[in-house]
């Protein structure tokens, strides 16, 4: 199974009609195969922020959905064009092992936090092991969503997208997690830069 991590930026305020239109259109992707994981936006980091992630089989298999939806003869796909969007980018992922591999519908809370931490290129190879022998233990406390590594677009990421069912809830957790000593895992690398993003779900995410 692989990811595929896809970043919006778009103008202020144009965030809930893009995804109203998205919403509309998306379907026709995933009846060719692809599986739309969740959509969110920014509430805290960069504003103005959409981020879905999709689950395939194969890059074979992404080429081939992204072939027929553009066919499709409902013309739904890609969301009709608007002035809303500045920027994309996209990164594929692997998941780190021991993660759960496409968990579908969850309504595990309306707070997901997205943390993107880049390493130093060969680090990974150190910080990757010890994020899988820890994940059962992280899991334990509250589901982790995801755990990935960058391997197409922009290198030597690791991914931990985290859910959490409110504000008080991701304190509880956090404070569970130091105090057992279970997260984030000892390594001997450090990121060279650090990104943490708030993300709330949109209303037809299947992660929410």
């Amino acid at each position: 199974m692989i990811y595929e991590i896809r970043t919006y930026n778009a103008r202020p305020y144009s965030v809930p009609g893009y995804e109203k239109r998205f919403a509309e259109a998306y379907e026709t992707r995933v009846k060719y195969g692809a599986s739309l994981w969740g959509w969110w936006h920014t509430e805290i980091g960069p504003l103005n922020q959409m981020v879905h992630i999709w689950a395939y089989e194969s890059l074979q298999q992404r080429a081939d959905v992204r072939t027929a939806a553009l066919k499709d003869p409902s013309g739904k796909w890609p969301p009709q064009p608007g002035d809303e969007l500045l920027s994309q980018e996209n990164d594929i992922l692997l998941p780190v092992p021991g993660m759960t591999e496409m968990p579908g519908e969850q309504a595990w809370g309306s707070v997901y936090e997205l943390r993107m931490y880049t390493y130093a290129p060969g680090d990974l190879a150190k910080v990757t092991p010890a994020y899988a022998a820890a994940i059962a233990a992280r899991n334990a406390a509250y589901p982790m969503a995801g755990i990935f590594t960058s391997d197409l677009g922009n290198l030597n990421r690791l991914y931990q997208l985290a859910p959490y069912r409110d504000w008080a809830h991701r304190e509880a957790v956090r404070a569970e997690l130091r105090e057992k000593h279970l997260w984030p895992p000892a390594t001997d690398a450090r990121p060279v830069s650090q990104l943490v993003r708030h993300l709330v779900p949109a209303a037809f995410s299947p992660l929410h």
